[in-house]
C-alpha cells in the first residue's frame, strides 16, 4: 500500500529486542515484497508463526481447471444462476483464467476458515452484503461496494456476521503477483498525486489488532502445487503491534472521482489497479461527454492485445440494453472480437447528460480461458445481440 501506517505496540527501533511486561519476548515477522526490495511490514507474534504441528495435503474437487475459450466466443455470464456456497474460500467458482489471473465468485452464506494465498495478491469487490476481513493485522470492515485488495501470504479469513442473514456475493481476482494502485497516480515515494482519481484519504486499513487464543490451528494455504492445510501450535492471530507499507486495505468504488470531458474518453480514465498482466478499471456514475455532438456511448473497439471482462454491479447499462446484461452480469469480449454498444444504444443517449452506471472492468494481456462452471452459466443468445433490429 502506498502509505505507512502503525497498528498496535511497536517498539523504538527494528529488530531491538521488544518484551511484555513479563519479560516475555515476542517474535518478529518481517513480511516483505520482492525480496527485502519492496514494500513490507514488521509484525510483532506472542508465539512464533513458525510453529507448525502437523502439514497436510488438500483436495478440491471443485477447483475448476479452464480451457482455451474455442471457438472464440463472445459471452455473458449469468452469476445468478450459480449456486450458493458455504464461504469465500472454500465455495469459490472460478469462471475465467490466464497464467496471469483467476476470476471467480462466491455468493456465500457463512464465514470462512483461516486461509493464506502464497502464489499472488487478491483483491474482492464486494457487490452484496457485508462482512469482516479478519487477519494477522487486524479487522477490516467491509461492504457493498469496496474492493478489498489481500496482500499475499496474509492469513485472514472472511466473517459473515450473524445479523447479516443473506450472506455476501463477491468478485474475486486471483494474481500471480502484486495488486496496486496504477503508478502514473503515484509520486516517486509513493504518495497519490493530484491527479489521481482517489487518494489516501479514500483509503480504510485496519485500526487494531486483533488477538485470539487457541491451539492447533488449522490454516489452508494456497501454492503454486494447490491446497495445503498447516496445523499452528498457537493462533496466527496473536500480534500485538506491526507498522509498514504492507496491509489488507478497501477502497469503495463509490469514492473513484470519474474523469470525463467533451468527447468520449477512453478506458484507461477509468483504470483503478493493476497487477502482472492485467488492469482493473472502475466505471461509476459520471456526466457524458458535452460536446453538443459527442457520441456519447462506447464505440466499436478490437482488443487486439487483452480481453475484456465486465462486471455490472449497479444502475443503468445503456451500452448494453437489449442484451440481457443486468445486475450481476459478467461479460467477455475477447480479443479477434470487435464489440460495442448494443444496437439502438447511441439514440438513447442523444438526450441524456449522465451516465448512472457502477462497473468493474478487467483487461488482461494473455488470453483467458474458460471454465465448465462459466459455460454452463452463459447465455446461450448473447453472441447474436448485436445483430437484432433495433
Amino acid at each position: 500500500m502506498p502509505y505507512y501506517r502503525q497498528v498496535g505496540e511497536i517498539p523504538a527501533k527494528r529488530h531491538i529486542a521488544f518484551r511484555d511486561a513479563e519479560g516475555h519476548r515476542f517474535h518478529e515477522e518481517l513480511m516483505g515484497q520482492e525480496g527485502f526490495s519492496s514494500r513490507s511490514a514488521l509484525l510483532y507474534h506472542r508465539h512464533a508463526p513458525s510453529a507448525i504441528t502437523a502439514i497436510a495435503p488438500v483436495d478440491e474437487p471443485g477447483r475448476e481447471t479452464a480451457t482455451a475459450d474455442h471457438p472464440l466466443t463472445p459471452r455473458h455470464l449469468r452469476t445468478g444462476d450459480l449456486d450458493p456456497v458455504a464461504d469465500v474460500v472454500t465455495g469459490r467458482r472460478v469462471l475465467l483464467a490466464n497464467r496471469d489471473i483467476r476470476i471467480a465468485w462466491a455468493s456465500a452464506s457463512g464465514s470462512s476458515p483461516l486461509y493464506r494465498n502464497a502464489t499472488g495478491d487478491e483483491l474482492v469487490y464486494v457487490q452484496r452484503g457485508s462482512a469482516v476481513l479478519e487477519s494477522v493485522f487486524g479487522r477490516l470492515e467491509v461492504g457493498e461496494g469496496d474492493y478489498v485488495v489481500i496482500p499475499a501470504s496474509t492469513t485472514h479469513r472472511w466473517v459473515v456476521p450473524d445479523e447479516n442473514q443473506n450472506g455476501i456475493d463477491v468478485l474475486i481476482v486471483e494474481s500471480s503477483g502484486h495488486v496496486a494502485p496504477p503508478k502514473r497516480y503515484l509520486s516517486a515515494g509513493g504518495q497519490f498525486l493530484e491527479h489521481a482519481p482517489y487518494c489516501e484519504r479514500d483509503v480504510r486499513g485496519p485500526s487494531e489488532v486483533l488477538i485470539e487464543q487457541g491451539g492447533d490451528v488449522d490454516v489452508l494455504v494456497r501454492s503454486s502445487g494447490g491446497l495445503s492445510r498447516h496445523t499452528h501450535r498457537d493462533h496466527p492471530f496473536d500480534v500485538v503491534g506491526w507498522d509498514g507499507h504492507l496491509y489488507p486495505w478497501a477502497f469503495s468504488i463509490n469514492d473513484f472521482e470519474p474523469i470525463v470531458g467533451r468527447i468520449h474518453q477512453p478506458p484507461p480514465v477509468h483504470q483503478t489497479f493493476e497487477g502482472p498482466g492485467f488492469v482493473i478499471c472502475s466505471f461509476v456514475s459520471r456526466l457524458y461527454d458535452f460536446h453538443p455532438d459527442a457520441v456519447k456511448v462506447p464505440y466499436h473497439h478490437a482488443n487486439t492485445d487483452s480481453d475484456e471482462v465486465l462486471f455490472y454491479s449497479a444502475g443503468n447499462f445503456m451500452s448494453r440494453a437489449g442484451s440481457g446484461i443486468g445486475l450481476g452480469s459478467i461479460s467477455l469480449h475477447p480479443a479477434g472480437f470487435v464489440h460495442g454498444p448494443q444496437p439502438g444504444s447511441y439514440e438513447a443517449s442523444v438526450d441524456q447528460t449522465r451516465t448512472e452506471e457502477i462497473a468493474v472492468m478487467i483487461d488482461t494481456f494473455a488470453p483467458l480461458q474458460v471454465t465448465d462452471s462459466a459455460r454452463g452459466i452463459a447465455a446461450p443468445e448473447y453472441p447474436w445481440s448485436w445483430a437484432r433490429p433495433v
